[in-house]
């Protein structure tokens, strides 16, 4: 009793001890809004968040990446650092740096050859390096900006994007050695062989076209106008149903191309700044990841495609790959909490 008269006489303190504890309510609700606004978004993603792994090195762009599915490997270009990252998705670590590959962009295993091939772009050139070892093997020029790769199995050539170089390299992977530089008269998108045709697919993407060049003569095929491109820089084939996907970064558009009739007969608003694309074909989802932050999510049976979700799934997440046995996908994130992070996400 004495305690409240005690507060009685000092009405003054009293209110500024409630205003204080508003504020700090406030200042608590502030903070959380951010926080589940977040989710409310990542709910719109017919995904589960699996876990974050630590990456090693710093908090610099991470880029392409590709999965071994035999060996359970995913190699992850780390451009900031100039390494690549190898992470044993079996055992959930990372289990080597590969150093030396100056400002890498592009990578790609191939599996059958027990090799991983990746794009210096510090020093222009395509490094070779040996899965069982896990060591740099050979180094060939790449051009004036090597990125984004593609291989011809047929014909044992890698196929090389030159972003600014506004060619395509050829590599013949029996002896490591650069075969032929070809011309495209623009500047240099993604890079995609098509198992259908046997013929690999590039995008210009200041002309708005996709070149079909033919591995036998390393000749263009065919330059096919892309009605509603604007940049298009992302590419992937889905053979099986006869598609191409291609991101557009000037508009913010998924472009579907029929592979038969050669012609775009879809198009999708998506994330901003899309860039790396990845497709699980069991149930036949494609997953377009962009600078933004933001993935979209697709259906695919057939001719028919479908947006089933999109949302915020991180900082800088641009770059996607997909495990087609545990329908696991990859998302490197340069700045989780201050350090470089590998996001895994579980289809639902």
């Amino acid at each position: 009793m004495k305690i409240l008269q005690h507060w009685r006489l000092r009405p003054a303190v009293l209110w500024y001890l409630v205003l204080l504890f508003l504020s700090a309510v406030a200042g608590v609700l502030v903070h959380m809004i951010p926080s589940a606004a977040g989710e409310k978004e990542a709910q719109k993603l017919p995904l589960a968040h699996v876990a974050d792994i630590p990456l090693p090195g710093r908090t610099t762009r991470l880029d392409y990446e590709s999965y071994d599915p035999a060996r359970h490997l995913l190699f992850i270009a780390h451009l900031g650092d100039g390494e690549v990252i190898v992470f044993d998705a079996g055992a959930s670590r990372v289990i080597a740096r590969i150093a030396d590959v100056a400002s890498v962009h592009g990578v790609l295993a191939i599996p059958e050859l027990s090799r991983v091939y990746a794009s210096a772009t510090g020093t222009d050139e395509i490094v070779a390096i040996d899965e069982a070892t896990l060591k740099i093997v050979a180094r060939m020029p790449g051009g004036h900006y090597p990125d984004g790769m593609a291989y011809a199995p047929e014909m044992h050539k890698l196929y090389v994007s030159d972003e600014t170089g506004n060619t395509e390299t050829v590599i013949d992977v029996r002896n490591n050695q650069r075969v032929a530089t070809i011309p495209l008269g623009g500047e240099v998108g993604n890079t995609q062989y098509d198992p259908q045709s046997h013929h690999i697919f590039v995008n210009v993407q200041t002309h708005n076209e996709l070149v079909e060049i033919d591995p036998t003569s390393d000749r263009i095929v065919a330059r096919l106008k892309l009605e509603g491109a604007d940049h298009n820089h992302g590419l992937l084939i889905d053979s099986r149903d006869g598609l191409a996907f291609i991101a557009c970064q000037g508009n913010d558009r998924l472009l579907v191309f029929d592979m038969g009739t050669r012609r775009v007969v879809q198009s999708f608003s998506i994330g901003g700044d899309p860039d790396v694309l990845a497709f699980d074909p069991a149930p036949g989802t494609l997953y377009v990841a962009g600078e933004a932050g933001v993935v979209s999510m697709f259906s695919v049976k057939g001719a028919n495609v479908a947006k089933t979700g999109e949302g915020h799934l991180g900082p800088n997440a641009h770059v996607v790959a997909v495990d087609p046995t545990t329908h696991h996908s990859y998302f490197p994130l340069k700045d989780v909490d201050g350090r470089p992070a590998l996001r895994i996400m579980s289809a639902q």
